[in-house]
C-alpha cells in the first residue's frame, strides 16, 4: 500500500492541510461485478498532539485515491499533524507531517 502523503502550512493563525490517501475504494457494485469484496475508507482522522482537529465518517461516495483540504487553528509551526484511515476491512494507514 502507498504513503498517505500530506501538506500542512501555517498561515497566520489557520493551517491549511492537504491530504492524499492512496486507496481503489471498491464500491458494492464495483466489487460485484470484479468478483471481490468491497472495500472502501470508513474513517479519516486528523490529529495534532492528543486533540482532534478533523475527523470523517465516509462510505463508498470518495474516489479512489482521495485528496481531501481541510483548515484548522490552535497548532504551531513544527507540530506535527498526524492521520489515520481505516477501511471497511479494517486495514489501517497512519501518517505524519511536520506543520511548516
Amino acid at each position: 500500500m502507498a504513503k498517505i502523503k500530506i501538506k500542512a502550512k501555517l498561515k497566520g493563525d489557520v493551517i491549511t492541510a492537504k491530504v492524499m490517501i492512496p486507496h481503489a475504494m471498491l464500491t458494492y457494485d464495483q466489487a460485484k461485478s470484479k468478483g471481490v469484496e468491497a472495500n472502501f475508507i470508513t474513517h479519516i482522522t486528523g490529529m495534532v498532539g492528543d486533540k482532534v482537529v478533523y475527523e470523517l465518517s465516509t462510505s463508498q461516495f470518495l474516489s479512489k485515491n482521495p485528496t481531501l483540504k481541510f483548515k484548522f487553528k490552535n497548532a504551531k509551526k513544527g507540530e506535527e499533524l498526524t492521520i489515520n484511515t481505516v477501511d471497511l476491512s479494517g486495514a489501517k494507514q497512519t501518517a505524519k507531517k511536520k506543520i511548516k
